[in-house]
């Protein structure tokens, strides 16, 4: 059966911003974003410029790699990440599953008291209106609680004991539970579906008819206009699809 065609989504039904890493120092010495996790999406960085790093713990433990222009690196779902700024580091983020990430799939590693508690932890987590000024600090300041929280799974991992960090995973997932249906219609909407196209394709080229080559367009995207948004881990820039045509 054939599925209605539509405007394509980015290759692989992606996401992508353009990042430009913090250079907010914190409590620990070094300078960046706000370490968190994502349940259920994988995560890749392309380093456009600049240096730095990407703090991990994932089922490795705790790693460090460094980044410059052309380092490529991604984790899965439940990786820990942590990015630090030594030098204008910006990055291209590019993330599965679009759309479920803006939708909640990141948590932040928020002391677990937080994490455990759905109204504190989106206190914590929303950015409030105000000017340019008053949303960065209140950026800083939700960095500045996550780098807390990991510090604390950190210094665990370090000593062996995993406990903290499965605790930490347990309360993310009771925090996120309430919006898995709704996560699961968008993701139908937009992966499976984009999923089911290509099925269809490849059943109408093995029966040799290639019909839908005929509808074949283009999508442009352009900026969305500045400032970039607070980010978890930097000032976002973000790209909207152009329907002019």
């Amino acid at each position: 059966m054939s599925v209605p065609l539509r405007d394509p989504l980015f290759p692989g039904s992606v996401g992508m911003s353009d990042l430009r890493v913090y250079e907010w120092e914190t409590a620990d010495g070094h300078h960046g974003g706000t370490p968190h996790l994502h349940t259920v999406s994988n995560e890749g960085y392309v380093v456009v410029g600049g240096t730095g790093e990407v703090h991990t713990l994932s089922s490795e433990g705790y790693a460090r790699d460094s980044l410059s222009a052309g380092s490529v690196l991604w984790f899965s779902p439940g990786t820990v990440h942590r990015l630090v700024n030594s030098g204008d580091l910006h990055i291209l983020t590019v993330m599965q599953n679009s759309g479920l990430p803006e939708a909640g799939d990141a948590v932040l590693t928020f002391p677990l008291e937080i994490v455990e508690d759905p109204e504190r932890y989106r206190t914590a987590v929303t950015l409030p209106e105000g000017s340019e000024a008053e949303r960065g600090e209140a950026a800083r300041r939700r960095r500045d609680l996550a780098i807390e929280g990991y510090s604390n799974l950190l210094a665990a991992l370090e000593n062996g004991d995993r406990g903290p960090l499965e605790a930490f995973y347990a309360a993310a997932a009771a925090l996120v539970q309430p919006r898995v249906e709704e996560w699961t219609k968008l993701w139908t909407d937009t992966v499976l579906a984009d999923v089911e196209i290509t099925r269809s394709q490849l059943a109408s080229l093995a029966e040799g008819d290639a019909s839908h080559l005929g509808d074949a367009t283009v999508v442009r995207a352009v900026p969305r206009s500045e400032p970039r948004a607070f980010g978890m881990c930097g000032r976002l820039g973000i790209w909207d699809a152009d329907r002019r045509g």
